[in-house]
């Protein structure tokens, strides 16, 4: 029996408290209290412990100057590639993402506002277990997450947005983070990590989480689709540092995109699949960059000084949401979320609470 086969079990959850978080580099700095370390998932999600046998290779990779790349407002180059922007072209649909309500990190919860910040909701119930990794479906009346379902266990689950029901997709041994639905809503795609390996891969199931296999010979996190649904996007250390890939759903065309140091993971596609948008840097230095679809061309898209990272294109891809901390910098509780169109320019704040927003995905 393949062991990733999940069943669907509708379910009205109430469940024990989390104290279980999943690993991650360290995103914040030195300080003399004693608060976890909650952002270390901002995510993107690069585990500090994530291993395969390629990542004890010792493989070169080019030095990247980030002095070369200009911001793309400032960028006459950018300028010719990306549209001017109109004032007709104002945010639209939702966006839900990880809402840190009771500033902790164990019972963290998933909410959903209108892109131009309005109309907040919490979306979740369960107060002592962790909920993370949201996406919208692409008919945005549900919303994907992973949460905590036993120790060293985390499942991918299906919200209604309208009536409120709950689907769990998956029942596998491990963690099941990032899950997204394809642009057609027929597959669905999420990283899984064992326990017993201690190895991140790409697992596609169908839209009710049966019948879910790995993509052969891919290993990495943090997946998302193409806008024709062809590819799948993904970070991996494959090559010894970490980079973005793209692979067929099934594990053909592997080709690398992206030549960054400090990569985390959490990227996106615009919708016309003509760019790329990820994040890069070290902690409390990280920066958007925005590049063609095959990874030429890279600009930073970001205002330095914000530590932003964690971006989501808008339906239309003329937007970009993220986690930066541009008003509260060094704060533990200071990620809020932000927006920015993709010329670099019109900087937006969305939230201002006294805890963490961070992991947002744009939808419908």
């Amino acid at each position: 029996m393949n062991p990733l086969k999940p069943n669907i079990h509708k379910t009205k959850l109430i469940l024990t408290l989390c104290l279980f978080a999943l690993t991650a580099g360290c995103n914040r700095p030195a300080s003399s209290n004693t608060t976890p370390d909650l952002f270390a998932t901002l995510q993107a999600s690069t585990p500090s412990n994530f291993a395969s046998p390629q990542a004890t290779q010792s493989i070169a990779t080019p030095a990247f100057n980030f002095s070369t790349v200009t911001p793309t407002s400032n960028s006459s180059s950018a300028q010719t590639a990306i549209p001017s922007p109109s004032s007709a072209d104002q945010p639209s649909g939702h966006i839900v993402f990880t809402c840190q309500v009771f500033k902790d990190q164990g019972s963290e919860q998933i909410c959903i506002m209108k892109a131009d910040g309005s109309d907040f909701k919490r979306l979740t119930a369960e107060n002592n277990i962790r909920h993370f990794y949201p996406s919208l479906a692409p008919d945005g009346q549900s919303v994907l997450y992973s949460a905590y379902f036993a120790d060293n266990n985390y499942e991918v689950y299906q919200l209604d947005i309208v009536d409120g029901s709950l689907d769990r997709l998956t029942n596998a041994y491990g963690s099941d983070t990032a899950p997204e639905f394809s642009p057609d809503k027929d597959q669905l795609v999420f990283a899984h990590i064992s326990p017993n390996t201690n190895k991140y891969q790409i697992v596609l199931a169908d839209q009710q989480g049966n019948n879910a296999e790995n993509i052969p010979q891919i290993n990495g996190w943090d997946p998302t689709w193409s806008p024709d649904g062809k590819a799948i996007l993904f970070a991996s250390d494959k090559n010894g540092t970490i980079q973005l890939y793209t692979t067929r759903p099934d594990g053909s065309k592997l080709t690398r995109i992206t030549n960054l140091p400090a990569i985390r993971g959490r990227s996106d596609w615009s919708s016309d699949g003509q760019y790329i948008v990820t994040y890069a840097g070290e902690p409390w230095n990280r920066e958007l960059y925005i590049m063609n679809a095959d990874g030429s061309n890279v600009r930073q898209l970001t205002p330095s000084g914000g530590n932003s990272q964690g971006p989501s294109f808008s339906p239309d891809g003329k937007w970009v949401a993220f986690t930066a901390y541009f008003d509260h910098y060094g704060e533990d509780n200071g990620c809020e979320i932000y927006i920015i169109r993709i010329d670099g320019t019109d900087l937006r704040r969305l939230t201002d609470n006294d805890y963490c927003d961070y992991q947002p995905r744009w939808g419908p």
